[in-house]
């Protein structure tokens, strides 16, 4: 009885490791879902905007037209599953300059 309930303890923890394992996010991952979150932003519109992302840390570049869009691409980048930083690099270029 006490091997069955050995085994039991350890399946269960073993289990519990691969879940927290499971949950870490690479950075393809965290690309794709910035990219994607960027460009569907009716007001950032980030479909030119670049994105390189290095163990979680993600570097927005590209124009924006005012600063409210900057710090906008910069809150959205940042609640993206995974992402532990963000460099914003963005520059301010208003429309029609």
């Amino acid at each position: 009885m006490r091997i069955l309930s050995l085994f039991l303890v350890f399946f269960f923890l073993f289990q519990s490791v691969a879940v927290f394992a499971d949950d870490k996010v690479n950075d393809d991952t965290i690309y794709n879902a910035v990219l994607r979150k960027l460009a569907n932003d009716p007001d950032v519109k980030g479909g030119t905007l670049t994105v390189e992302v290095k163990q979680g840390t993600v570097t927005i570049k590209g124009s924006v037209e005012n600063d409210k869009l900057k710090a906008k691409a910069e809150r959205i980048t940042k609640k993206v599953k995974g992402v532990k930083g963000v460099v914003n690099e963005l520059v301010i270029k208003p429309r029609g300059a």
